[in-house]
């Protein structure tokens, strides 16, 4: 049945008034009419949901002009797949991008409300683990501010990543009840559901013209349930949408089984579905989880890309006409598989040949790749998909053939044309996602000069000799709205005063901080404030953890995922030896310091968890010696989400960028700690390099080995052992941790972890630990000349522009999307 053309001058409502007794007149009817609650016995989640609601109205109106816009002017759209979207609490994030700060806070005081708590009570959408979903969500906010027509597409996870506790010190995974009171920002869209198929068989089918088409016939069925969230721009500028997909069952429930008694088998086909979008990452070292995750992958990639095509189909007619309107970016490998299944969906589903299908396919699509770490490169047992997903496989392999064959006409073989094929032949035959992501996309982009450098010499070089155009770098960066604006009311409200407001609306524009940085008054404003903020974060350790910090103390902060690459350890060895000279020099004075740790380690990663241990192990020790007089304490914060680190990162004076080089592919942590006015201590890793660059050397603290260096010492496999030999401070500190000191309780439990620093050493921790141990020692001696310090903490600020993710943003609109 064709579809009702669409009326761009539709009739509108009139657009609500943003006055604040127009927004408490709206309030107290959304509460009543929407909510059904009188104020009288209405509680801090009802008036969260009706100010979310009171909000979501006046972007409802923009967002529909947004897309009027977008489909009057024939504009090419933006796809962003990501399996993480970190978006972190809302509510301020739109109130703030609209300009309503003052007006709703007037509004909701007259009720006797504080916003500030409701902000609070938002829940934080556990919908990403990491950097990965953080910059997938700033990019959204980007591509609204900048005005880029956009969709992101991911799961709308019922729990998302597991909720962080400590139990002895030891991680506790817990469901993360986000959705538990609903979600007032979103909108369900039962018209845009489609059907996700796995597993079953093949068929050929000869077409009339003697041509074979295949079709294939699934076994089981799912339904994805589209549930869009408007995204806000900068004052409105435009509105964009993250559609999240939930997965249904077809039949809710088996009838005749129920009725024969089954009440529980009656609703397993429900329960099979519904565990699709159940929870983010699910443990994949058991093969039920490595099918669940492939399941999660494609039923995200296949919902997206039917959603794509019937849009575009909507609008335009013609599927030729694809790579013109519209640009897909594959958000890491997670949502690879959309290249074999936009070639089913195109030949299989739509009638194409296979060559217009590539055409269109290649032209199409992009792929971000954000990792050099082989483990995080994802392969599928081609088995699995041949089960799961055997029309895709067939397709796959057609598509390596294709691309070998072009290969070896250009004079590769050998071991590279095993290098460039999709198929793993070591063992177990596997799939290489990103091989598929790479030969299907026109672009293949790192996210840092150095990550991007390393991709064409390592994991991609052998594609790269075959492709040389198709990779290039998008350096990584964070919205300053979110991540300086929002998160740092006090700062930014000092620098509007200091320089004017023009740099809310135009980020370059804070440089002209930057003659102000030895202005001795400016200074001393400038360090109220962070003594502010970190009294702020001093109070939340107190109530979370009972450990009381001094804000006068210099606050050490690492926080991100537990991974061996990012070296907690490192950090965690060298408060161990900073304790042990303490103790044995009372009479030095001393620089007061407070180790912030605050991440998650991932289920089954015994190691990253062993170290959560160790750091409170440390922490428990360290805190209570009275030889150390307080002047160094560690805290470990659990539960870490967005929310935590915008209360974090501004109270930060140093920040913790000490990857192993060469393993971190950008960081955005380390962008948003200097925009804040954190000095970095790290390695020459990632966007660090980038930083050195923007910032100044002086104004940066960089150690250990590069990259290359890293390299060559891996490549000579000789033991640290000499290492640790010839360096007393750190035999002392492995043995202390090995012997036990710090676990009375399992004198043997770091045993294995201290060993394998003797045995290997491949994240370079021994190798390393001298010169950060030095460093450190470099931050005491700047932080005792304050005026040094605060100098160039001012001056991080001020050249931090750069790294927004509106200049990243468009690099991608002009160099691969053209949008």
């Amino acid at each position: 049945m064709p579809q009702k053309p669409i009326v761009y001058d539709a009739p509108t409502p009139q657009p609500r008034t943003n006055d604040a007794q127009s927004l408490r007149n709206e309030i107290l009817e959304k509460l009543t009419y929407s909510v059904g609650k009188d104020p009288i016995v209405a509680r801090r989640t009802d008036w969260l949901t009706a100010t979310i609601l009171t909000i979501r109205d006046r972007i409802i109106d923009q967002w529909m002009e947004s897309t009027r816009d977008t489909w009057r002017n024939s504009k090419k759209r933006v796809y962003y797949l990501s399996l993480e979207f970190l978006i972190g609490r809302l509510m301020r994030d739109a109130v703030s991008n609209l300009n309503l700060m003052d007006e709703m806070r007037e509004a909701l005081a007259s009720f006797d409300v504080d916003m500030d708590e409701l902000i609070e009570r938002e829940p934080d959408a556990a919908l990403g683990n990491g950097g990965l979903g953080r910059l997938a969500a700033c990019f959204l906010e980007s591509m609204s501010s900048i005005k880029v027509p956009a969709y992101g597409y991911g799961i709308r996870y019922v729990h998302g990543l597991f909720r962080q506790e400590m139990s002895d010190g030891w991680q506790v995974e817990i469901p993360e009840e986000w959705l538990a009171h609903g979600n007032p920002w979103e909108f369900e869209r039962r018209e845009s559901a489609y059907e996700i198929g796995f597993g079953g068989h093949v068929e050929p089918v000869q077409q009339p013209d003697g041509s074979v088409r295949q079709v294939w016939h699934p076994e089981e069925h799912v339904l994805a349930v589209a549930y869009d969230t408007p995204v806000v721009g900068w004052r409105g500028a435009r509105v964009n949408t993250l559609r999240l997909w939930s997965a249904q069952p077809i039949d809710p429930i088996l009838l005749d089984r129920f009725n024969a008694g089954d009440h529980v088998g009656a609703l397993e086909e429900s329960a099979k579905a519904e565990a699709i979008t159940q929870v983010l990452y699910p443990a994949d070292s058991n093969p039920a989880g490595q099918e669940l995750r492939l399941r999660q992958e494609f039923f995200f990639s296949s919902a997206s890309l039917q959603d794509i095509i019937r849009r575009h189909l909507q609008q335009y007619g013609d599927l030729g006409t694809i790579p013109d309107k519209v640009a897909i970016q594959l958000n890491d490998t997670h949502p690879a598989i959309s290249i074999a299944e936009m070639m089913r969906l195109l030949m299989d589903v739509q009638g194409l040949g296979w060559n217009e299908a590539w055409r269109i396919t290649k032209n199409t699509f992009a792929y971000t790749n954000h990792t050099l770490l082989p483990e995080a490169l994802e392969t599928w047992p081609v088995a699995l998909l041949e089960r799961l997903l055997p029309r895709q496989m067939q397709i796959a392999y057609a598509i390596n053939a294709m691309v070998l064959e072009e290969a070896r006409d250009k004079g590769i073989n050998g071991d590279r044309i095993a290098s460039i094929s999709l198929i793993d032949e070591n063992g177990t035959r596997r799939l290489r996602m990103g091989q598929l992501a790479f030969v299907g996309s026109h672009s293949i982009n790192g996210v840092s000069a150095l990550h991007t450098d390393l991709m064409k010499k390592t994991v991609f070089a052998d594609l790269h000799a075959l492709y040389p155009d198709r990779i290039n770098n998008k350096t990584n960066g964070v919205t300053p709205r979110r991540w300086l604006m929002q998160c740092n009311p006090e700062l930014t409200k000092l620098v509007s005063e200091r320089i004017g407001p023009e740099f809310k609306d135009d980020i370059e524009q804070i440089i002209k901080l930057d003659s102000h940085a030895e202005d001795k008054g400016f200074q001393e404003q400038f360090g109220a404030v962070k003594r502010k903020n970190k009294e702020r974060l001093a109070a939340v350790i107190k109530e979370r953890l009972g450990i009381s910090v001094s804000p006068d103390a210099l606050f050490d902060v690492q926080i991100k995922r537990i991974h061996e690459y990012k070296r907690q350890l490192l950090n965690i060895m060298e408060t161990v030896a900073q304790y042990n000279m303490m103790r044995a020099h009372p009479e030095k004075n001393w620089v007061p310091r407070v180790k912030i740790f605050a991440g998650k380690a991932a289920p089954s990663y015994w190691n990253a968890k062993l170290i959560i241990k160790l750091i409170n192990d440390v922490a428990k020790v360290i805190n209570h010696d009275p030889a150390v007089r307080g002047l160094l304490k560690v805290v470990y914060l659990p539960n870490y989400n967005v929310s935590l680190a915008e209360t974090i990162i501004p109270a930060a004076d140093l920040s913790e960028q000490i990857s192993t080089a060469g393993m971190e592919a950008s960081g955005t942590g380390n962008m948003k700690f200097a925009l804040n006015g954190a000095l970095t201590i790290g390695t020459l890793d990632g966007a660090n390099v980038e930083m050195r660059e923007r910032l100044g050397p002086e104004n940066i603290i960089i150690f250990g080995k590069t990259a290359e260096e890293v390299a060559e010492v891996r490549a000579r496999n000789r033991s640290p052992r000499e290492v640790i030999d010839q360096c007393q401070r750190l035999r002392e500190v492995l043995e202390a941790i090995s012997g036990g000191v710090f676990s009375p309780d399992d004198r043997s439990r770091y045993r294995a972890l201290m060993d394998g620093l003797y045995d290997h050493d491949w994240f370079m921790v021994a190798r390393d630990f001298d010169a950060y141990l030095n460093a450190q020692r470099d931050v005491d001696a700047i932080w005792e000349d304050r005026r040094r310090w605060n100098a160039m903490a001012i001056r991080n600020t001020a050249r931090m522009a750069w790294f927004s993710s509106d200049r990243t943003i468009r690099e991608y609109t002009q160099d691969i999307w053209r949008a």
